[in-house]
């Protein structure tokens, strides 16, 4: 009975002394032995011949692992700092405390490069979901979630074609009710200021536009928006800028809650009833708007739930249940408060 050859210093041979033997790489011959269809005859019957020499018997163990994903939820989010973002980040913790599963966090910095750069190093590890933050992806970001062979939960939006899974809301519908408020309460010279114009801002700044022109209200001067980080600082700031441009301003919808307290505060400093002067309406509903005085309306969003369904949705596809429906729109409310109580 004929004896495999052993390797030089003892133990199994490997996929290595094989591809040496044969005088090709070792992928070849991994491509060789998985998918034979893939390489020429002769090469097959070359590299079959060095197996047979060496008595190479392929590892399953390792074959299985090679193939294996791991227990891993990729996670990218614009901000680990900012409150609406780690709440989102919170109910993904929360549920997924009791898994097998851990969490790789990456922070894009709303940028559309570092997406494309976190999951061009996420992919390839082969995570187990990916929960990755809005729907503006680049080209190149769309085309990697969509070929990472594992079940992708965008967040924070709604829209009519997701990459694999949505949960989020309109922003666009919560722009619009925010106004609309504003509109109903008997203001008429309604601002919109807004900080850090990222897609989902730009989403309520049209809602809020839509429904300016709906009541004919609209006026271009009334829009004040810049580029920079918001905080509570800046919108003192542009507060001040707003009423430069339109000192009959009677109200304020702001693109977050960061810009509403601001814009309060600087009507605190001037001495600017609110809400008798100026209404003024947030967006996201933070713990700081009901502490405020006089207590600030908002729109509140439901951040910790939209992470909580996010792994729902991924779980139920991993194992293998489907969730019939690929797009969930949890809403959001309006939380009607002292600020716009004219």
């Amino acid at each position: 009975m004929t004896r495999p050859r052993s390797r030089r210093g003892g133990g199994r041979p490997t996929i290595a002394d094989v591809a040496r033997k044969a005088g090709v790489g070792a992928i070849t011959v991994s491509r060789a032995l998985r998918e034979p269809g893939r390489v020429s005859e002769d090469l097959r019957r070359q590299i079959q011949a060095a197996v047979d020499e060496l008595g190479y018997v392929p590892d399953p163990n390792a074959r299985a692992l090679a193939s294996a994903r791991a227990e891993v939820f990729g996670v990218l989010v614009p901000s680990l700092t900012n409150n609406v973002f780690a709440e989102v980040v919170r109910g993904i913790y929360d549920s997924l405390s009791d898994s097998p599963f851990r969490i790789q966090l990456g922070n894009t910095h709303y940028s559309g490069l570092e997406e494309e750069r976190l999951l061009q190093v996420f992919a390839p590890q082969r995570p187990a979901a990916l929960i990755v933050a809005g729907i503006d992806q680049t080209p190149l970001s769309r085309k990697l979630l969509e070929t990472a062979g594992c079940p992708v939960v965008q967040v924070m939006e709604t829209g009519p074609d997701p990459v694999d899974m949505l949960v989020g809301f309109s922003h666009f519908d919560g722009g619009r009710t925010a106004t609309e408020h504003l509109i109903e309460m008997g203001y008429r010279r309604i601002g919109f200021i807004g900080a850090r114009m990222d897609p989902r801002s730009q989403r309520r700044l049209a809602g809020y536009r839509a429904a300016m022109e709906a009541a004919g209200l609209f006026d271009p001067r009334l829009v004040t928006t810049t580029p920079l980080l918001s905080s509570v600082t800046l919108g003192r700031e542009l507060l001040r800028d707003a009423l430069a441009k339109m000192p009959s301003l009677d109200g304020v919808f702001c693109n977050n809650d960061d810009i509403a307290l601001g814009v309060l505060f600087e009507c605190h400093r001037a001495a600017i009833s609110v809400p008798k002067t100026i209404g003024i309406i947030g967006f996201n509903d933070l713990d700081m708007m009901q502490a405020a005085f006089p207590s600030v309306t908002s729109v509140r969003t439901h951040r910790y739930e939209i992470g909580r369904r996010a792994v729902a949705m991924a779980l139920a596809e991993i194992a293998g249940q489907r969730p019939q429906q690929r797009v969930v729109d949890l809403g959001f409310e309006l939380i009607r408060r002292e600020s716009t109580a004219r």
